[in-house]
């Protein structure tokens, strides 16, 4: 029953930010460039995070608007989320391949900025993807990666819906035994936390694991806990898989007139929610019910309206596929072309930079022979003022010695000089002077 499987895949381990009532609060702060980058990138994120399953286009083109701010802005974390977002919107449009690109790009971007959270997130995506896929040991590979990263973090609910995908993928390999002890771990963590959300999702798989291992009593039990509280909840697109779910048990039962009630029901559910995938699973318990009661027209009927459901969807898969391709060698041929008239640009820019790089080996040379001469010419200045600060000194301490024996000779003079002077003041003083002598002759003369 992979329909329900995958039911609890998006259900529970899609987490993350959901959209506001009011979306148009939403766009009046992200086109409000006064807001900061933080708050315009958390509006961006809820209005494309709303759109991912319903309009996969508008989320991917309004997560590549948040992928631009968040880069300009430097906001590792809002590239991420981003990446993440669009990944999602190509998974929900089938688009497998780019999906995994666009959650490998946001894994790597998370661990960069060492967000486990965010490195959880992107690793049970990524599993879901490889699930789709049918690749289960590749989706147990990253199933087991989520569950250690959210065991790190503490999450309860996260480690829960870790659980239960890989109760999934061991259902899907009919290792019921692995299946039902997760689903067990799952539905126990619910329940401490009271996600009733969880608890339902649980007791449905539970119930697919007993009816695979044909204990149709307990399948049964089960099977009827989902459905009651799948209608407390309000859930119809949950309550359709039960009555489908019922119809196939009903039809193992050998209680065919309830597995026609079932998937009857189912259908009425299916056609007002547009639930092509899970219609053509009741037409399909339908054309099973009414062959065993011999109503060979009603099987025929309901075998028919099962076959067109599917191959409808098989062809929209189809189509969708041949159109990925379609669109992917297009691009591969672009790439092409591109990097052919790239290899032709770079030739060309690697001449232009070999002559460049010539011409700057001319003028390196030419450079580095001024700068030798200024060199040069500089150490010979520089040796001639110092021998000319030399020649300064020397001529200094000669003046000086010149100076100093001037002044000592003028001293000596000076010494000499004095030593006359006096000598001569003591003959002046001892020598009688001629006026005396004239005078006292001329006395005598007159006494004569």
């Amino acid at each position: 029953m992979k329909k329900l499987t995958v039911f609890f895949l998006i259900i529970i381990s899609t987490t993350g930010q959901i959209v506001a009532e009011n979306i148009d609060s939403l766009w009046t702060i992200y086109n409000n460039k006064t807001q900061a980058d933080t708050n315009r990138l958390k509006a961006i994120q809820a209005i494309a995070w709303g759109y991912r399953s319903n309009k996969p286009d508008t989320a991917i083109i309004l997560a590549e608007q948040e992928l631009t701010l968040a880069q300009a802005s430097k906001q590792k974390k809002y590239e991420a989320k981003a990446l993440n977002t669009m990944g999602l919107a190509f998974m929900n449009k089938s688009s497998y391949p780019k999906a995994i690109d666009y959650f490998l790009k946001a894994l790597k971007i998370n661990e960069e900025i060492k967000d486990k959270q965010g490195i959880g997130l992107c690793y049970i995506n990524i599993g879901i993807i490889y699930y789709y896929q049918s690749n289960f040991q590749k989706a147990l590979e990253y199933y087991f990666k989520a569950l250690k990263t959210r065991e790190e973090i503490g999450n309860k609910r996260d480690i829960a819906a870790c659980y239960g995908n890989i109760g999934i993928v061991y259902q899907q390999q009919a290792n019921f035994q692995k299946s039902l002890e997760y689903f067990l771990k799952a539905l126990k963590i619910f329940e401490e936390t009271d996600n009733k959300q969880g608890i339902a999702t649980c007791y449905a798989n539970i119930g697919i694991v007993y009816s695979g291992q044909k204990n149709y009593a307990k399948a049964l039990e089960y099977d009827l806990k989902s459905l009651k509280m799948r209608k407390a909840m309000g859930d119809k697109k949950g309550v359709a898989i039960c009555y489908t779910n019922l119809a196939t048990l009903y039809n193992k039962l050998i209680n065919y007139k309830l597995a026609i009630f079932y998937s009857d029901s189912s259908l009425v559910l299916c056609k007002e929610l547009g639930d092509i995938n899970e219609a053509r699973y009741a037409y399909q318990d339908l054309a099973t019910a009414y062959s065993k009661t011999n109503r060979y027209k009603e099987a025929y009927e309901n075998h028919v309206r099962f076959k067109q459901l599917t191959d409808s969807i098989f062809n929209a898969d189809n189509s969708k596929q041949l159109s990925d391709m379609k669109t992917k060698f297009e691009v591969d041929k672009k790439e092409t072309e591109l990097k052919i008239k790239s290899d032709a640009e770079q030739e060309k820019l690697k001449a232009v930079a070999s002559e460049e790089r010539k011409r700057q080996q001319v003028i390196i040379a030419s450079v580095t022979g001024v700068l030798t001469v200024v060199v040069i010419f500089s150490m010979f200045l520089y040796k001639r003022f110092k021998v000319t600060e030399r020649q300064k000194v020397i001529i200094e301490q000669q003046k000086q010695r010149v100076d100093n024996a001037y002044s000592q000779l003028h001293e000596k003079n000076k010494e000499v000089m004095d030593s006359i002077y006096y000598a001569k003041r003591i003959q002046t003083a001892l020598i009688t002077s001629e006026k005396y002598i004239e005078n006292s002759l001329n006395r005598l003369r007159k006494q004569s």
